[in-house]
C-alpha cells in the first residue's frame, strides 16, 4: 500500500523558509514522478514544482528561485525548501507520485498517489 506523508509545514512571517518533507512507503521515489502541489480553498490545485526519474526538475514561475525540490532516495524522502517566503504561498501543501509522463508538466492530472497535505501559513 502506497502513502506519502508530508511534514515541516506551519506558520512563518514574510521573507521566511519552510522545509517540507514527504515521507514515501510502498513506492520508490526515484522510480516515479514525484511533486509538490498547493491549494487554497476556492481555487484549483497548482502545480509548485515536479522531479522526474532523471533528476530533471520544473518549478511554477511564482516559486522559481525560491523554492527547490529534491529527493533523498536513501531515505525515500522529497523534500521542498521554500525561501522568501510570501503571504501568496499560504496554501495546503501537497506531495504526490506519478508515472513518468506526470512530470511533463505541473498538471496534477496524472498523479496517482497523493498525500494528506501540510498547512503553510505565510503572515505579512
Amino acid at each position: 500500500q502506497v502513502q506519502l506523508v508530508e511534514s515541516g509545514g506551519g506558520s512563518v512571517q514574510a521573507g521566511g523558509s519552510l522545509r517540507l518533507s514527504c515521507a514515501a512507503s510502498g513506492l520508490t521515489v526515484s522510480r516515479y514522478c514525484m511533486g509538490w502541489f498547493r491549494q487554497v480553498p476556492g481555487k484549483e490545485r497548482e502545480g509548485v514544482a515536479v522531479v522526474d526519474v532523471g533528476g530533471i526538475k520544473k518549478y511554477a514561475d511564482s516559486v522559481k528561485g525560491r523554492f527547490t525540490i529534491f529527493q533523498d532516495n536513501a531515505k525515500n524522502t522529497v523534500d521542498l525548501l521554500m525561501n522568501s517566503l510570501k503571504p501568496e504561498d499560504t496554501a495546503m501543501y501537497f506531495c504526490a507520485a506519478g508515472w513518468g509522463a506526470a512530470c511533463s508538466s505541473l498538471s496534477s492530472i496524472r498523479f496517482a498517489y497523493w498525500g494528506q497535505g501540510t498547512q503553510v501559513f505565510v503572515s505579512s
